[in-house]
């Protein structure tokens, strides 16, 4: 507890003439201090739990509807249903794999690549704190919180294969890939003895606050690769395939959005100023990306849209993700800035150029914008606002390049190289073992007809009745 605050606790119970009573009947004036000392541990414990209880609940929200709405409103109305359902289906399945054995190859102490089984069926994962990972928090609130990451993270590569493959394919693929991509990538920045982890002394300290090497590269590279393996849709890029329901995006952007707040600021693992830090540097990195994202497409096409900007936006949260919790706020919207633009860029002249189908531009916006986002962390990372390296006396040392420490640019590629590694070698071996045992893609008929009907036997709209 800060000396500032007991101090000021003495000074009211002084003041308010009630110290010598309680002295003379229940002891010396340092159990007094104790006593106001657990007091204000318990009440910061209290603040720090409820905030993280909200922020997890927020990154569900950014699952579904968030993100489900988004790629919903994307594709085309006979596949409506099926994309929403993907989304739905990681929030059932990644939970329950979590529990039974993600959580502790993510995040029990074990090598440098891959964590250990001890937290098995989440043996030993109680309500008491992990020093490790919080001094305030039980350590099951971190453990739910954690969750909620590796539920959004497979999600997002769906937007890769959308319109195009077998929903057992699918979930057979991604509780692979959650295991053998996800949980060593997230040990490896996050967790006890990771190779990247830059608060727990990893050899390649890595600045990724929030997930944009583990979150946002890992499913952007590996969602390329998925493209790339199976393939263009029937009739693309022949036929004209817009979007069946941008007002749905807009909701689903919006909400994305919003729960980006828990995603990043609730990373701080407390409801401190590096929470507030991080908020502030999300809201205007998204508003930065949002506003060049639209400036770059109405000097292209004379106009901006709807879709522009909300795909802009999510962009700007991409990418301003891994540098939440360590950069100014104007840098923040520099980030943005740059985002936008380079996005931008990737969805509408690299992809053109390659010819590869990435349905809903998960490759264009989370890889490509993650990577980016991951660089520029190591260059305006400031230690004044998140002190994470120290000497050997506690005192801060410079954080990023703006301090002079252009040696952590080079840790951030690190980083990116292992993600972009991870994923690709990962995605292709996983992909190849589901074709051969239950096939990843509909028949040419099925995607005619729409996988709402081939996958599930529904509608996603009933114009009849």
């Amino acid at each position: 507890m800060h000396p500032r605050i007991v101090k000021l606790l003495l000074a009211l119970v002084f003041c308010t003439g009630s110290l010598s009573p309680a002295v003379a009947q229940t002891g010396s004036t340092a159990d007094q201090i104790a006593k106001l000392q657990a007091q204000v541990a318990a009440a910061q414990s209290g603040a720090d739990n409820a905030w993280m209880l909200v922020s997890a609940a927020l990154v569900l929200m950014m699952t579904g509807p968030g993100l489900a709405l988004f790629y919903g409103g994307l594709v085309r109305k006979k596949n409506v249903l099926a994309t929403m359902m993907q989304s739905f289906a990681m929030m059932a399945i990644i939970t329950v794999l979590w529990a039974i054995v993600s959580y502790s190859l993510a995040f029990d102490s074990g090598a440098s690549f891959i964590g250990g089984l001890h937290h098995i069926f989440l043996r030993g994962v109680g309500l008491t704190p992990d020093p490790d990972y919080s001094t305030t928090l039980p350590l099951q609130t971190f453990m739910v919180y954690q969750l909620m990451f590796a539920i959004i993270t497979p999600a997002l590569i769906t937007g890769a294969f959308a319109e195009r493959m077998k929903f057992s394919a699918m979930a057979l693929f991604l509780i692979l890939w959650s295991i053998c991509v996800y949980s060593p990538m997230a040990h490896m920045v996050w967790g006890k003895g990771g190779l990247l982890n830059a608060s727990l002394g990893g050899r390649f300290p890595t600045l990724d606050f929030a997930g944009g090497t583990v979150v946002h590269v890992t499913s952007g590279v590996s969602a390329l690769i998925c493209a790339l393996y199976l393939g263009k849709r029937v009739g693309y890029p022949r036929e004209a395939m817009p979007p069946h329901s941008v007002v749905l995006s807009i909701i689903g952007a919006c909400l994305l959005w919003v729960g980006w707040f828990g995603f990043n600021a609730g990373s701080a693992l407390s409801s401190g100023t590096l929470a507030t830090s991080a908020f502030v540097n999300t809201h205007f990195g998204a508003a930065g990306a949002a506003l060049s994202w639209m400036l770059a497409e109405w000097i292209r096409n004379g106009k901006p849209s709807a879709l522009g900007g909300i795909s802009g936006a999510v962009a700007g949260l991409v990418a301003i993700t891994p540098a939440a919790g360590f950069v100014q706020p104007m840098s923040a919207i520099i980030i943005g800035l740059l985002a936008g633009a380079f996005c931008y860029f990737m969805v509408i002249k690299v992809k053109n150029w390659f010819g590869y189908d990435d349905s809903l531009d998960a490759f264009g916006v989370h890889g490509a914008g993650g990577t980016l986002g991951a660089i520029l962390t190591g260059i305006f990372a400031s230690s004044a606002i998140n002190p994470i390296f120290k000497d050997a006396n506690g005192n801060p040392l410079p954080s990023g390049a703006v301090d002079g420490n252009w040696h952590q640019v080079l840790n951030q590629f690190v980083g990116i190289a292992l993600a972009w590694i991870i994923s690709i070698v990962g995605t292709v071996i996983l992909l190849k073992l589901v074709d051969i045992t239950v096939g990843l893609r509909v028949t040419r008929e099925q995607e005619i007809e729409g996988l709402d009907v081939t996958q599930h036997g529904e509608e996603g709209y009933d114009f009849a009745s």
